[in-house]
């Protein structure tokens, strides 16, 4: 047979050295032939070998196929997704290797006690690399509230939008939340309920360096505040709680702090000291005991039964050396009484809007997801505003201590409807700060149906 080109060659009887010339051709044209055909299944083989080894180690392929920078990443109309493949944190791996989940012993109760914890947790994180960075910072959010309706009419309705603040707020700063309304421990009731809960979200979220307790009726006012972390950090501090070491020690008073609101940080030392604060409690034989001995310490304590609070006080003013591993913060409201805080709420509007109106990097309108960054914009007007009592900053949270929300039930030295306006205000304050991102706002913080759509460069334009 004749190769083509021989049949489409007019001279197809050439001389001898021709011939051996085309055979030379031909057979050097069959080896490139050869190795490109090798070369082929080679890289077909290796794409083969990259997409299983990409599917069994998402994580792993993931860092290396994300090696690109904004300069050289462009978005075009034939991308069929904007979302990447491999998350930083990879939810779906779960290695078969042996964690404390698979011992059998284990126990979320408060009644169990938690031994070599951060060796166990240390482990866990070694097992799902994909959580590591950033744990040290991590923080979940637990709260909580009854199991049955509020006997207060509103009452469901005021702890839904209480909850939806607080979604808002970890929404914002990439916080997880947790919200229980069971009992962990049947004897662990009323305000020692939390223990159980702060116990068991320490085991299901080994990923995680804070558990940070804030109760149902305690809202966050300053929706850009982010924890400084790094400041309990700095002597290693453990549980983090707004109070005041004068009022320990030397008034012994039970309002010495507030325990409705308080970040422990998950770590072998916070499972001890939770033991022996929940031995306080009701599912202790020496319950009424401890009430007693509370009552007769601290003298403005006012009910009989021991509560979780006076336990935390009455614990810190026996044992002073606790203050190396517990912060009584008092420079920011990590807990504010609600009082003194919603009378202010109008004057720290008119204050921030004027920030505004002279930093045009504020009135910028941008995606809900860059918050934090115009936050720390704003930190730069804020220097002379002072932080706690008297200050014309936003308060972080607002607490709503004795007014009850579900029972109804509040102080009676609470006069009329303050306590229900008085929520209502706090609520639409912080609404405002996140309908801002999305082009809204209440223009009475008493009215909460009503809002009013805001133009390009609010507050500079408007009748505000």
């Amino acid at each position: 047979m004749l190769a083509p080109e021989q049949l489409s060659s007019p001279k197809s009887h050439s001389s001898p050295m021709a011939k051996q010339l085309f055979r030379n051709n031909n057979k050097s044209s069959s080896c490139f032939s050869d190795v490109f055909l090798y070369l082929g299944g080679a890289l077909l083989a290796f794409l083969l070998l990259w997409s299983l080894w990409s599917y069994a180690s998402p994580d792993v392929a993931g860092n290396l196929g994300h090696n690109v920078t904004d300069s050289n990443f462009k978005l075009d109309s034939s991308s069929k997704s904007c979302v990447q493949e491999h998350p930083a944190v990879d939810l779906r791996y779960d290695p078969p290797d042996t964690t404390f989940y698979d011992d059998p012993a284990l126990r979320y109760s408060i009644e169990q006690p938690m031994k070599d914890w951060d060796q166990k947790r240390n482990e866990w994180l070694k097992h799902h690399p994909s959580f590591a960075p950033g744990a040290r910072d991590r923080v979940v959010m637990v709260t909580g509230s009854q199991t049955r309706p509020c006997r207060n009419p509103i009452g469901d309705h005021l702890l839904l939008r209480f909850f939806k603040n607080k979604v808002d707020y970890c929404r914002l700063h990439g916080y997880d939340i947790f919200y229980n309304n069971v009992l962990l421990h049947p004897k662990m009731h009323t305000f020692w309920a939390k223990l159980p809960m702060v116990k068991a979200a320490m085991l299901a979220h080994p990923e995680a360096e804070w558990i940070w307790w804030v109760d149902s009726d305690a809202l966050f006012t300053d929706m850009e505040y982010k924890l400084p972390l790094r400041r309990y950090d700095y002597k290693n501090h453990n549980l983090v709680i707004h109070g005041w070491a004068k009022l320990i020690y030397e008034e012994k008073s039970w309002t010495a702090l507030n325990a409705g609101v308080f970040l422990i940080r998950n770590c072998q030392w916070s499972m001890d000291f939770m033991d022996k604060w929940a031995k306080m409690g009701p599912m202790s034989p020496d319950y009424d005991k401890w009430g007693q001995i509370q009552r007769s310490l601290f003298k403005d304590k006012l009910f009989p039964e021991s509560d979780d609070q006076s336990a935390l006080i009455y614990l810190l003013y026996k044992d002073k050396s606790l203050t190396d591993k517990i912060y009584l913060e008092g420079e920011y409201y990590l807990e504010g009484y609600w009082l003194e805080i919603v009378p202010t709420y109008n004057n720290i509007t008119e204050r921030y809007t004027e920030i505004e109106r002279e930093d045009g990097k504020l009135r910028r309108r941008h995606a809900e997801k860059v918050s934090e960054q115009y936050g720390a914009f704003r930190e730069a007007h804020l220097k002379e505003a002072g932080n706690g009592k008297g200050s014309w900053r936003r308060p972080f949270i607002t607490h709503f201590t004795g007014c009850q929300p579900c029972s109804g039930d509040h102080n009676k030295m609470y006069e009329g409807d303050s306590c229900w306006n008085g929520m209502v205000r706090a609520l639409n304050f912080a609404d405002n700060q996140v309908l801002r991102k999305y082009g809204f706002v209440h223009p009475d913080l008493l009215d909460s149906k009503t809002v009013v759509e805001t133009p390009f460069d609010y507050p500079e334009e408007g009748p505000w």
